[in-house]
């Protein structure tokens, strides 16, 4: 490509950019439900028509801010894993890595959340969709390795099941373990418990469940 070409697609790049952030203040200040386009414009003074070069629609910017989220989990899936010598531990790292992703990023978390009740259907290639797509399965992959790390030192047992299948059910897991904590503080509290003690028993029963008998 020409300077001029290399400076159209970077001026492309930070608008779309900018655009994002619009969107994630939104979210930040109304919540994800409430985000319009009209609002993210407004937001990024830009006008509405020039929006919809970027996103086609409201999911379709949904899509590119979840690519995001996924963008930064992954990074924190990665940062976990790379300390505890063994697997187990390794997941034990990456779960707490998960809790303190939805605290500190309510927006990619509340994102995450409503793409998860999505079934994407063979998604267009260079959609913001199949990008999206794409994340979730490098952030899957990193728990996948973990769990066949795991098998492989002997921290996690080997009748576990099949890596892959074990990493979608510990995602689950501790999806809703998060939501409970998120939603029903005041019914812990009620129960006697806080949240980092539910977080904390929930970890340790997926350690135990994972480990050597």
């Amino acid at each position: 490509m020409n300077d001029l070409t290399d400076r159209r697609q970077e001026e492309k790049e930070r608008r779309r950019a900018e655009l994002l952030d619009a969107a994630e203040a939104v979210a930040a200040s109304a919540g994800i439900e409430a985000m319009t386009m009209d609002e993210v414009a407004r937001k990024a003074r830009l006008s509405r028509a020039l929006l919809y070069v970027y996103f086609e629609d409201r999911s379709d910017l949904l899509f590119a801010i979840c690519e995001r989220g996924l963008e930064n989990l992954r990074a924190r899936f990665e940062a976990a894993a790379s300390g505890p010598p063994t697997g187990l531990e390794q997941i034990g790292a990456i779960g707490r890595a998960f809790v303190t992703f939805s605290r500190e990023q309510p927006v990619y978390y509340d994102a995450l959340s409503k793409f998860a009740m999505h079934s994407p259907m063979n998604p267009e290639s260079g959609t913001n969709e199949f990008r999206c797509v794409l994340c979730g399965d490098r952030v899957h992959d990193i728990l996948v390795a973990c769990i066949e790390r795991g098998i492989a030192d002997g921290s996690i047992r080997a009748d576990a099941g099949p890596p892959a299948l074990v990493g979608l059910t510990l995602w689950g897991y501790m999806h809703g373990i998060i939501q409970l904590a998120t939603t029903k503080p005041a019914v812990l509290e009620h129960r006697g418990f806080d949240v980092e003690r539910l977080v904390e028993q929930a970890l340790a029963l997926a350690s135990r469940a994972l480990g050597r008998p």
